[in-house]
């Protein structure tokens, strides 16, 4: 793996907060991903709030003429509604099953490059996007970078069926009992079972040490009866733009 390093160097007298400093450099980084977009892409529009950043930088371009005919495939609804708002044409994998690049957040980041997606809900979606891309380009803070998938000790989410969801919650803490493995039912408003744009529910799986085997674990996940798709994005990204306090950092395999 290799990185490179782009400083940004702010002022002790700047004006900006911690959090708008880290905004403004998730920002830059978002920036950064977008150079890579070319006029006539078919381009994955993911979800999130470094997503965002992506969509609205996309949309700029276009109403400034910099960029044209490019066409997206958003991973969610709520994407797929930013991008409608900023006159950026959209389009399906059933019309366009071969995308130029998708360009996503990420929960976490290993040094392989490999990630845990989905704690905005939208995991089924981003993976069928990007695994049908050519390019994945992931966008994150520097505190998404973990030394294996499951050590930031937060979600790595399941998405199962509504049908018996207890059967796989047990089934789900069971396979992973050994590392200490607690699932829970993920709850939305009114502390209602969350709903994901495809009528799922999603089983969160919080680790107390990193999964030794990702390949393996996510084959597992997937073979249980009612699992849609699992959190696990393994040898997808072909680079990844981390932000932090002291700029952007873009590594590659």
């Amino acid at each position: 793996m290799s990185t490179l390093s782009l400083s940004l160097h702010l002022s002790p007298s700047s004006s900006l907060r911690r959090s708008s400093s880290s905004s403004f450099v998730a920002k830059l980084a978002a920036d950064k991903a977008v150079e890579q977009v070319k006029s006539g892409m078919v381009l994955g529009l993911g979800t999130g709030s470094t997503a965002a950043f992506v969509v609205d930088k996309l949309g700029q371009l276009l109403s400034t003429g910099q960029l044209s005919d490019i066409i997206g495939v958003p991973t969610s609804k709520r994407t797929e509604e930013q991008a409608r708002s900023l006159g950026i044409p959209l389009s399906t994998l059933d019309l366009h099953p071969n995308i130029d690049l998708a360009i996503d957040g990420a929960d976490e980041v290993d040094p392989n490059l490999d990630l845990v997606k989905g704690r905005g809900g939208a995991l089924l979606r981003e993976k069928m996007v990007e695994a049908a891309s050519k390019a994945f380009i992931v966008v994150a803070d520097d505190s998404k970078l973990v030394s294996g998938l499951g050590g930031s000790g937060l979600a790595m989410p399941v998405k199962v069926v509504q049908f018996c969801w207890k059967y796989n919650l047990l089934r789900l803490s069971e396979l992973f009992k050994e590392l200490d493995c607690e699932a829970k039912l993920r709850l939305g408003a009114g502390d209602k079972p969350y709903v994901t744009d495809n009528g799922n529910y999603i089983v969160d799986l919080y680790f107390k040490t990193p999964i030794k085997d990702g390949f393996a674990a996510g084959k597992e996940i997937s073979a249980l009866e009612g699992v849609v798709e699992q959190g696990l994005f393994l040898g997808m990204a072909t680079s990844v733009i981390i932000s932090g306090k002291n700029g952007v950092e873009v590594m590659t395999k």
